[in-house]
């Protein structure tokens, strides 16, 4: 059984903007905790500049966490629907 075009439209967009909303607040904390220029690998610096590289990391932060959550909503199955309120007397 599939889920109609509006349930699964409302899904994704509900694990995007969680996700965005979780990829700020890990961005912060990178933002406040790291300094791209003092990382490196090898002796070696990163070719990007900081701005460069914290706007990969925030993208990399919300493909993941939206990932998950994908990945958590199709694990939970089909919600219930939810009586009427005006219904339940």
């Amino acid at each position: 059984m599939t889920a109609p075009q509006g349930l699964i439209l409302q899904r994704f967009m509900t694990a995007a903007w969680s996700a965005f909303m979780a990829a700020c607040v890990l961005e912060l904390m990178v933002f406040a905790l790291v300094d791209p220029m003092d990382l490196g690998w090898a002796g070696l610096h990163p070719l990007w500049s900081r701005q460069g590289v914290y706007t990969v990391a925030f993208f990399a932060f919300w493909v993941i966490v939206m990932a998950s959550n994908c990945i958590t909503m199709a694990l939970c199955g089909p919600t219930a629907q939810v009586p009427d309120s005006s219904a339940v007397r």
